[in-house]
């Protein structure tokens, strides 16, 4: 396979195949939970410290993600998919003010205030023991801080900030053919909470940049411009309406050319509307339906394909260990229960690197209990469809015209998580992490020169880790 060939296929596999796939070096990304993803902290006037580490060990059959089927250019018999032996390395810090209710030194509990921030920094360092050809290292970073003005007033608001260090290795495990990248977001909310809650009204914007490490992926470098709106009714003391619509503005930088497909700017809306509720002491109803468009910029492409459908979620979960009858916000009761068993259903789109979006129709189930402060188990899990508009590669022409080399299909996701933790002490804990991703299709793309690339793949993670909260 000639150098173009190589980069067309680590640009499908290293863009395409974790679109809802996950990085072992990130397995207990999840848990952020902080009743029980921290301990007791450190205080220090207004601000409470949770520093903490993680370190586990274990397996990963598939991490490349490469494919079973034999004769495709990113399978056997070059690109054999190898299981392979690694270590992840987590530390972390998260910071925080004294919430009302709290004693700080020098001032009494439940004084009211008028911020609140929170903050926090984690690091994840991967490392393979040398299983791998070549062996794969790295760091991903995530770091947060939020400002909250005026909380639980009538008029309120808050500013954030985000940053996110994304690893991403290609098929051929080449560093230099990887999509790590960075995404830097800013963003700021207004709220309106006139009628002692009764009513809620936020207005906020996003604004975020993505920007690829290596040269291979910087014709993906892209700029995203979000105004969003949310609000909460409650007419009844169990029951609210609710609704969310998001306006984007999204531009790649360079174009969006020298792609497998040709990408276009877009301004995607959606719009939701719906009820929450109790309906008893501890089962919750969350259902929301509404609409979804892509509204991509054609330009000179007559090929451009567009989005417009339902979207919508819906939701019943029941609380194990909380009833309603115990909180002043009854409507608050699935935020604050920690044990909990939920099933659910949700169809959305997502802007797509490859093809412009995906459309998904996910269903999935969670449940987690928390045994006397001490033991953590927590099982997630989920089967989608993941739906994909007619393919229009580029480089393969007919009259100087883009030809529709695939005809638009359906893969079908699953994936699996069950996470489980032990607290000898309120510092320390054993953990163990067991997951599970698979992507089931058939499809099988004819890329020219790059060969065939097939769709199919899954993964199997187990690890085993020790982590010190404080």
């Amino acid at each position: 396979m000639n150098m173009r060939g190589l980069k067309t296929v680590s640009i499908l596999l290293g863009l395409l195949v974790p679109l809802l796939a996950s990085s072992s070096a990130q397995a207990q990304e999840w848990l952020k939970d902080r009743r029980y993803a921290e301990g007791a902290g450190y205080q220090s006037g207004d601000f409470i410290l949770h520093p903490g580490i993680g370190i586990s060990a274990g397996y990963d059959s598939n991490y490349l993600l490469r494919t079973n089927t034999s004769g495709a250019a990113n399978g056997c018999p070059n690109l054999c998919p190898e299981a392979s032996a690694g270590m992840n390395i987590t530390p972390s810090l998260s910071i925080s003010t004294v919430t009302p209710g709290q004693r700080t030194e020098g001032q009494p509990g439940g004084a009211p205030r008028d911020f609140n921030f929170t903050g926090g920094l984690a690091a994840s360092y991967h490392e393979d023991f040398g299983t791998l050809t070549p062996e794969q290292r790295n760091v991903a970073l995530n770091a947060d801080a939020r400002l909250d003005v005026l909380p639980g007033r009538a008029v309120g608001g808050a500013f954030y900030a985000t940053y996110a260090r994304t690893i991403q290795p290609s098929v051929l495990g080449n560093p230099d053919l990887a999509f790590n990248r960075d995404d830097v977001g800013v963003g700021a909310d207004l709220a309106l909470v006139p009628g002692m809650g009764t009513l809620d009204w936020h207005l906020g914007y996003q604004f975020h940049d993505t920007i690829f490490e290596e040269t291979a992926g910087s014709a993906f470098d892209n700029i995203t411009n979000e105004i969003n709106t949310r609000g909460r009714w409650k007419f009844r003391p169990r029951t609210a309406l609710v609704y969310d619509a998001t306006f984007r503005f999204g531009t790649y930088v360079n174009g969006g050319t020298g792609t497998i497909t040709q990408l276009h700017d877009s301004t995607p809306i959606r719009t939701r509307i719906g009820l929450t509720g109790l309906i008893t002491d501890r089962l919750s109803l969350l259902a929301m339906v509404g609409w979804g468009a892509s509204f991509f910029t054609p330009g000179t492409d007559p090929h451009v394909q567009q989005y417009d459908s339902v979207i919508g979620t819906v939701q019943l979960s029941y609380a194990l260990g909380h009833s309603a009858s115990s909180l002043d916000q009854p409507l608050s009761l699935m935020q604050r229960a920690v044990s909990s068993v939920a099933i659910g259903y949700n169809r959305d789109f997502q802007s797509s690197l490859f093809s412009d979006y995906y459309g998904s129709d996910r269903g999935y189930v969670n449940f987690s209990f928390f045994f006397a402060g001490r033991a953590l188990l927590s099982v997630q899990g989920g089967v989608g469809a993941i739906e994909y508009p007619t393919l229009y590669i580029n480089g393969t022409t007919t009259a100087g015209t883009p030809t529709p080399t695939v005809s638009p299909f359906t893969d079908i996701r699953l994936d699996g998580t069950i996470y489980g933790e032990y607290r000898f002490v309120d510092w320390l804990g054993l953990n163990a992490t067991v997951r599970y991703t698979s992507n089931l299709s058939n499809e099988v793309l004819n890329l020219g020169s790059g060969g065939l690339y097939a769709m199919q793949w899954q993964r199997l993670e187990a690890y085993l880790g020790v982590r010190w909260v404080m």
